[in-house]
């Protein structure tokens, strides 16, 4: 599909004000903010094509190719990062731009893209900012927006429960993963890079496409739009002071430190682990490693603040 220019397609929509709209109201303050979402949209001068209330999460994904038959200029989507993930996999490569409504518990993706994570503004966005094209992630041939992770938070993205999350937000993943940590054993993982091999053992690897993990930034240099992926242990193989630094993340919501050394970082990466792991793709724990994980340069359009350092 040939592509329009990204100043074209920003001033067909702010000029033309094309949008569909999807809203994940399971997501953990969807339901809450819906009628909202849609007032502060029509408030702009949008008027929708679609809109969609997701109630059941099994039909997002035929909600959102509803909302796409309508050929808007930007499909807004509101939900966590599980719900934008599917939204991102849904456009990518297409001439459609995805507005982000940031409803979630740690907002990774809307962080990334350095969107207001308060409604009105957000919302503002779609009205001021412009057109973006950002990496994305494949997982073997699973796309993804913002991490693949392995280990402990594969445990806990099983066993957080929804009221955690509804009650103390980013916190509640630390906390779940304090519980899991005294029984988890460690693992060895092997990432080749451009044919070197990196050895590690830890209870927890990251392969990330965005700046964020479970609403904090993993580090300043790294972007999502920089056409590399970023490799990182949280904690070490010594049991204690993952829990220890866990406990920091849960109470300051800081990491005291990024144990193992620098990052491995390429744009693409042979993952392999001993024993054998699943991944946590976006929040979807589908795949079994050994993974090729890689990123497409520029494979989806969003819109962003004017500020966003587009490259």
């Amino acid at each position: 599909m040939e592509l329009r220019s990204k100043a074209e397609h920003t001033e067909a929509i702010q000029r033309d004000r094309k949008v569909a709209v999807v809203i994940n109201t399971r997501s953990r303050r969807g339901r809450r903010h819906y009628f909202e979402a849609l007032d502060l949209i029509h408030g702009l001068g949008f008027e929708p094509l679609a809109e969609f209330s997701v109630v059941n999460p099994k039909r997002l994904r035929d909600h959102l190719d509803k909302a796409l038959a309508t050929k808007p200029d930007l499909l807004v989507v509101g939900g966590g990062d599980g719900t934008l993930s599917s939204a991102v996999r849904h456009i990518a490569h297409r001439d459609v731009a995805l507005g982000v409504l940031p409803l979630g518990t740690t907002n990774n993706f809307a962080r990334s893209l350095g969107l207001p994570l308060d409604l009105p503004g957000a919302v503002g966005v779609f009205a001021s900012g412009k057109v973006a094209d950002i990496d994305l992630g494949m997982a073997d041939d699973r796309p993804f927006a913002n991490l693949a992770s392995f280990g402990v938070s594969v445990e806990v993205a099983g066993k957080v429960k929804p009221w955690l999350k509804r009650i103390v937000g980013r916190p509640a993943y630390p906390l779940t993963a304090l519980t899991i940590l005294p029984g988890h054993k460690p693992f060895r993982a092997f990432i080749t890079v451009d044919g070197k091999r990196h050895e590690l053992l830890t209870h927890q690897l990251n392969i990330a496409n965005g700046r964020f993990h479970g609403g904090w930034q993993v580090a300043k240099d790294i972007s999502i739009d920089n056409g590399q992926l970023v490799a990182y242990q949280l904690g070490s193989g010594k049991k204690l002071r993952l829990l220890a630094e866990t406990l920091a993340r849960a109470t300051t919501g800081r990491w005291r430190s990024l144990a193992g050394g620098p990052f491995v970082v390429g744009r693409e990466m042979l993952l392999e682990t001993d024993p054998p792991l699943a991944a946590d793709v976006d929040g979807e724990v589908r795949l079994i490693t050994p993974i090729t994980l890689r990123v497409v340069p520029n494979g989806v359009r969003v819109m962003v603040p004017s500020s966003f350092e587009d490259r």
